[in-house]
């Protein structure tokens, strides 16, 4: 089955406009932003360290822990496991009616949205104050810190699945090409596998046809992969249990500074940038007849929740790098990524696209971008338990500023 662009167009109406935050996040003008960073903070390299942050054995013996410590209030399950068989963790936590979903390192080099949830499930785990208790019993947090073991293992962005593997799992597929997104070798390392962020359908019943085959990167995805088939399965289960998913947020790593051509923000350092899902022109509107639930608005909404979190908890001057909204042309559509999908079934989605993968994120920016994702998922966390996410006008996500790396990154 493919999803198919429209042919129509519409410019969504932008106003850039400077927010702030202090100490830790959010943003003050670009200049000063520029002039408070470290000389060469801006380069990039192919494959930075990551000593100091968690592999996988460490995610399943903390999340082991976590569950132990938890009095019950934190579950932990296997909800899967990836093509060479290492273990996708679920931690829930929360009995409410209303679900957030949140997946980290789908790109297997991209790790900060993992620590970030540990420490989100260990506080929720023992926490006894009056907020703690409202979460819990408002809300249901559903938690994939590592949804791509096998990609993090090699510090790359694919997973490692051979193409003939994928046949012998789809019999069907025989003598079909190969989808668009499996690659031949990822990050300098010469092993096959997918970029599992265009491997969802928004048809979760979907089962690969050779017909659908290769298929393009507006497309939807196939479910070809292990991994993305468990966190569907995940978003099913939570679906029908509760009858709906509520939130879904997808924790990514983009460049360390803005690099849109001309704008008031180009060559600025960033923190993290917010998106709703990239569905194409009008919105999405081709897609609307079809799937009625979807909710652009919803999207919007949640992802200002998050950014107005941050502005509450941070205030309104910074020293150090901007937040604002992912570059997202009217015409941007990736109809195949977990965001996009889930939000094709009425589900708000918001992708955190944070700073890193640069020479060296040091342990004081590592402990910033770290925190700086926790209160942005605690703020979405807040905004559904009170409410106040729904009370929003999703139009004002227009007025922050654009933040741009590479708009195929996530």
């Amino acid at each position: 089955m493919h999803l198919h662009r429209a042919f129509v167009s519409k410019r969504l109406a932008t106003v850039a406009v400077a927010a702030a935050l202090t100490a830790s996040v959010l943003t003050v003008p670009p200049a000063q932003a520029a002039k408070a960073a470290d000389p060469g903070s801006c380069k990039t390299q192919d494959d930075p360290s990551w000593s100091g942050w968690s592999d996988h054995a460490e995610v399943g013996a903390a999340l082991a822990q976590i569950e132990a410590s938890s009095g019950g209030r934190v579950d932990v399950e296997v909800a899967g496991r990836s093509a060479q068989g290492r273990e996708l963790w679920v931690a829930r936590a929360g009995t409410g009616d209303r679900v957030l979903l949140v997946t980290s390192a789908i790109h297997g080099n991209e790790r900060t949205g993992t620590e970030a949830l540990l420490g989100i499930l260990k506080d929720v785990a023992r926490g006894g104050d009056a907020r703690t208790e409202r979460l819990l019993a408002e809300i249901t947090l559903v938690a994939m810190p590592m949804v791509n073991p096998d990609g993090g293992e090699l510090n790359r962005r694919v997973n490692v699945v051979p193409w003939e593997d994928t046949v012998a799992a789809f019999p069907q597929l025989e003598g079909a090409p190969r989808a668009w997104y499996h690659r031949l070798s990822g990050d300098g390392i010469d092993l096959p596998g997918y970029d599992l962020n265009r491997d969802f359908n928004p048809d979760l019943d979907y089962v690969p046809q050779a017909a659908d085959l290769p298929g393009e990167e507006t497309d939807a995805g196939f479910f070809l992969s292990s991994e993305s088939r468990a966190i569907r399965d995940v978003y099913v289960a939570m679906r029908e249990e509760k009858g709906a998913v509520d939130a879904y947020v997808d924790l990514h790593h983009m460049g360390p500074c803005d690099i849109l051509t001309g704008g008031p923000q180009d060559g600025d350092l960033i923190t993290f940038s917010l998106d709703y899902p990239p569905l194409g022109v009008q919105d999405g509107a081709a897609y609307q007849d079809e799937w009625p639930a979807l909710d652009q608005d919803k999207s919007r909404r949640y992802a200002l929740s998050v950014y107005k979190g941050l502005i509450e908890k941070y205030g309104a001057q910074s020293p150090h790098v901007a937040v604002g909204r992912y570059f997202h042309p009217d015409t941007r559509e990736y109809a195949g990524q977990g965001r996009s999908a889930f939000a094709l079934n009425g589900t708000g989605t918001v992708l955190f696209e944070v700073r890193g993968q640069q020479d060296d994120l040091g342990q004081k920016q590592k402990g910033m971008f770290v925190q700086s994702v926790r209160t942005g998922i605690e703020s979405l966390m807040d905004g559904l338990a009170t409410g106040s996410a729904d009370t929003l006008d999703g139009d004002d996500f227009f007025d922050l500023p654009d933040y741009g790396w590479d708009t195929a990154a996530d």
